[in-house]
């Protein structure tokens, strides 16, 4: 995970200097900063940092608690990471509909909040039929 989180952080860290560049560009090109550009990239930053700090936190508890993985390790094989990682859903069609619904919001708060209201309401429906799908017909546990 620590390579992980060293691409996360360098990324971020790139987007940190693209970010520089772009306003000082901007400024010299029209004389004002460009906001929207320049604060897109900015989050951009701290949503990589975050996500490569987690990363690293988890990998050095992880390393504390049970050595290298092998991925890690000169010496690793890939017989090593063989086994179960969890269980997928080769059938459900609740993402799709989760992520219709989020679309729809978002074009919502675009069009009106009439709209991003139904949204908001289709999501937690959604959800509540992804999140249960197994708990009922054929394939409850």
């Amino acid at each position: 995970m620590k390579t992980q989180a060293y691409l996360f952080m360098g990324v971020s860290t790139f987007f940190g200097m693209v970010a520089g560049l772009y306003a000082y560009w901007s400024w010299i090109d029209t004389g004002t900063i460009e906001w929207a550009g320049t604060t897109v990239l900015a989050i951009g930053i701290g949503f990589g940092w975050m996500v490569g700090f987690w990363l690293w936190q988890s990998a050095r508890r992880s390393e504390h608690f049970h050595g290298l993985p092998p991925e890690e390790r000169l010496d690793g094989e890939i017989v090593e990471n063989a086994g179960e990682y969890g269980f997928f859903s080769p059938h459900s069609w609740w993402p799709m509909f989760v992520a219709m619904s989020v679309a729809f919001t978002a074009i919502g708060i675009a069009i009106g909040w009439w709209m991003a209201l139904l949204g908001a309401f289709a999501i937690i429906l959604t959800v509540i039929g992804w999140v249960f799908e197994y708990y009922r017909k054929e394939f409850q546990h």
